[in-house]
């Protein structure tokens, strides 16, 4: 399945192949601020159909994620990092994505993910 995202509006924009089974609850201090619905997928299964430099960056703690922003709008997409076997990940805020309803999803409740 093919599912389109974007920040709030619109300069940042991306489509990701996968199929959503569960979303997840992170309680780091980033997410949990936010209010992030997340689903991970291999960082390959990600296109960006915007300019790269269009991006903003931020990380924190391990410097393991780079959460990216829109410079215009704020709204926080996706992440690009590393999972623990050290194998590239997109961490994508499902709230982002278009024509998904995030209630329809389990939701994991997590609070070992690295930031």
């Amino acid at each position: 399945m093919t599912y389109k995202g974007s920040c709030h509006c619109g300069k940042i924009c991306f489509h990701v192949e996968g199929e959503i089974r569960e979303l997840v609850d992170c309680s780091c201090s980033h997410c949990r601020k936010k209010g992030y619905l997340l689903w991970f997928v291999p960082r390959e299964s990600v296109t960006l159909n915007s300019r790269k430099n269009d991006l903003g960056s931020y990380t924190f703690d391990q410097h393991v994620i780079q959460h990216h922003f829109c410079p215009t709008c704020g709204c926080a997409p996706f992440g690009f990092g590393y999972d623990g076997e050290g194998d590239a990940v997109a961490v994508l805020n499902a709230r982002c994505l278009d024509d998904v309803d995030v209630s329809a999803y389990p939701v994991a409740h997590r609070n070992d993910i690295t930031a």
